[in-house]
């Protein structure tokens, strides 16, 4: 299969296309991939080449040197400098700085108009379980585990991970892991929805590639209009959304996809998509 190479524009990121499906890996291995200045820089760079590209159907985000991402920098955190100290950045630097970076990151992903995979072939702890939770579907290694781990190290938390953990699991349960920052391993997080597939750690990459060049084998027009329904199915009424999904499965039915796709069901065989 053709393997192309995408510029992030930094090593901490790297980006590769196979077949239809993008890979972004967070790659700090010796720091379990804990995030960088770096790598918000990479996303903001590579994630409108991916969105714009019809020949990629899908995204995998992952992590390189068997961990997801281990969220933040904590080592880095302990030699930081008060806000404002010997010219610093205020408070309030900080806070719009972390906003970008948060919008950067969980917001582009969830609104890229293309299935986002998270694969965890390890930790995906704070930030990093926020980012994977901020990615449409999620697989993990059979020996991979979650934590939202901020209140061990007296955070709050970021990257929009209690938005998106009430979603999935409810409120209840949400701050029960958040307060107590317990792990949940693969089996646990597939009974509670955390994750949608487990696959064996040894053969974890190829389970991942299987799973996105399924899903970018599909209609990248309906695949991005049915991400968009599902996403205001979030924060929006019912009328409001039966309003949307009219108009989206109109236009999804005007598509010369949807003619192939209905074309090949008549024929028994499957269909080639052109994303038109």
């Amino acid at each position: 299969m053709t393997q192309t190479t995408l510029e992030t524009g930094t090593e901490h990121l790297t980006a590769r296309v196979e077949g239809r499906v993008a890979v972004l890996s967070f790659n700090r291995p010796e720091a379990r991939n804990a995030l960088t200045p770096s790598m918000y820089e990479g996303f903001d760079r590579v994630l409108p080449v991916i969105a714009a590209d019809p020949g990629i159907g899908c995204l995998v985000v992952t992590g390189a040197g068997g961990a997801f991402c281990a969220g933040g920098d904590v080592k880095a955190m302990a030699t930081r400098s008060a806000p404002g100290s010997s010219g610093g950045p205020t408070v309030e630097e900080r806070i719009d700085d972390l906003r970008r970076r948060q919008e950067s990151v969980s917001l582009a992903l969830h609104e890229l108009p293309k299935p986002v995979i998270a694969a965890l072939p390890g930790a995906a702890a704070g930030a990093g379980l926020s980012i994977a939770l901020s990615c449409d579907l999620r697989i993990m290694a059979d020996n991979a585990f979650m934590t939202t781990a901020f209140a061990k190290v007296g955070f709050s938390g970021d990257f929009g991970g209690s938005w998106f953990l009430t979603q999935i699991v409810g409120t209840a349960l949400a701050r029960e892991l958040y307060s107590t920052a317990r792990r949940v391993d693969a089996d646990e997080a597939l009974r509670l929805g955390l994750t949608n597939r487990v696959a064996p750690a040894a053969d974890f990459e190829a389970a991942t590639m299987a799973f996105a060049q399924e899903i970018a084998s599909g209609a990248p027009i309906a695949h991005r209009l049915m991400k968009e329904n599902l996403n205001r199915a979030l924060h929006h009424e019912l009328k409001e959304c039966l309003a949307a999904e009219a108009v989206a499965m109109t236009r999804a039915g005007q598509t010369e996809d949807h003619k192939e796709a209905a074309k090949a069901f008549v024929e028994k065989r499957q269909p080639t998509f052109k994303g038109r």
